[in-house]
């Protein structure tokens, strides 16, 4: 028998948008077998969790240091996935790549991780997630002064509900650049936050979110700026058709403390039809009064003109709507570096306007 969870209501501010009835059917779906994927970097230390276990099988830890630990959290949504989970220490100076898969059979999924990383040290992730039910991910960082990260997030889940939270402590000097695509038919919640605690941080996040049919998909970001000389940059891109609904909520706040602070917010979102919804809600918190901080927020169609041009040098329209719909999607996946991860994540976003348009 699922066992009853108690899961915050839409009378919760920070979860006025969240789809909980999704999440509750994703719990009922029959299980069923789930492929492993491929690797999208077949040379990089790789880890497979399977139904929320690392699955020692699959996964090709090469020499990361891995060990068990015990992970709390206070989340409405993460405190199920909180738990014995592992973490990985990354040596000051080092450079890793880790590719992480996320399977799940149709089962509840959670996973607690701890990534941390030493003094310049140097991370590349990318993290898949397929299969279907409720996979339910409680992922800490902690950076080292000066360390750097950068990190794509894949959510290609073919059926159910995909939740994750991410907690990133950012030290002097060091950044964190996440990029994330949901081309998935499930229903997710990204929530996120990240504290730049040393002077100098950077943090970077954003990505598309893509949705159809009746499907919902949700993002709730909240970046804090503790010390001076902060740097942050949020860029998130929303693509709605049919009768679905994206929402994208990014808040940064600015403590007493951080003079010079640079934050940026841009929420962007396109309707491929009129029934279909996006709801941004960018938000400042400033406390400080030497700061240099904006955001836009703007939800619109395809630009008419531009179809019809395309169409009078006789591009097919369905073939005009998904160019203009890519270069929209591009605006937020061109920020992966990694050449091969960013051309698998374009592949993704293609193979869902092919499906959608």
């Amino acid at each position: 028998m699922t066992a009853v969870l108690e899961l915050p209501t839409t009378r919760e501010e920070a979860f006025r948008w969240a789809d909980m009835p999704a999440l509750q059917a994703a719990r009922t779906l029959t299980p069923r077998s789930a492929a492993v994927p491929d690797a999208i970097l077949p040379d990089a230390a790789r880890l497979v969790f399977v139904d929320g276990y690392l699955d020692p099988d699959f996964s090709r830890p090469a020499d990361l240091t891995i060990t068990p630990t015990t992970v709390t959290s206070d989340h409405a949504l993460a405190r199920y996935a909180a738990g014995q989970g592992h973490v990985i220490a990354l040596a000051p100076r080092s450079v890793t790549t880790i590719e992480i898969a996320r399977v799940n059979a149709g089962e509840d999924s959670h996973t607690p991780l701890v990534i941390t990383l030493g003094k310049d040290a140097v991370l590349t992730l990318v993290e898949s997630f397929t299969g279907a039910g409720w996979t339910n991910t409680l992922t800490r960082f902690e950076l080292g002064q000066g360390a750097r990260v950068m990190r794509a997030v894949r959510i290609v889940q073919d059926a159910g509900f995909v939740s994750t939270r991410d907690e990133v402590a950012i030290s002097e000097a060091a950044s964190f650049v996440s990029v994330a695509l949901g081309a998935t038919t499930a229903g997710t919640r990204l929530d996120a936050a990240l504290t730049l605690n040393g002077d100098g941080a950077y943090a970077e996040l954003g990505g598309a979110l893509l949705t159809r049919d009746d499907q919902r998909q949700e993002c709730a970001v909240r970046v804090r700026h503790a010390r001076p000389n902060g740097q942050s940059h949020q860029l998130w891109r929303a693509v709605a058709a049919d009768r679905s609904t994206v929402s994208l909520a990014a808040a940064v706040e600015v403590a007493r403390d951080a003079q010079k602070t640079d934050g940026e917010q841009s929420l962007r979102g396109l309707l491929l039809q009129r029934t279909a919804t996006v709801n941004l809600k960018p938000e400042l918190e400033i406390f400080a009064d030497d700061v240099k901080c904006a955001h836009g927020a703007t939800v619109g169609e395809l630009d008419a003109r531009a179809l019809f041009y395309m169409q009078s040098r006789g591009i097919p329209a369905a073939r005009a709507k998904a160019l203009l719909t890519r270069a929209f999607v591009a605006d937020a996946l061109d920020r992966i570096a990694d050449e091969t991860i960013r051309d698998t994540f374009a592949a993704d976003a293609d193979a869902w306007l092919e499906h959608t348009l």
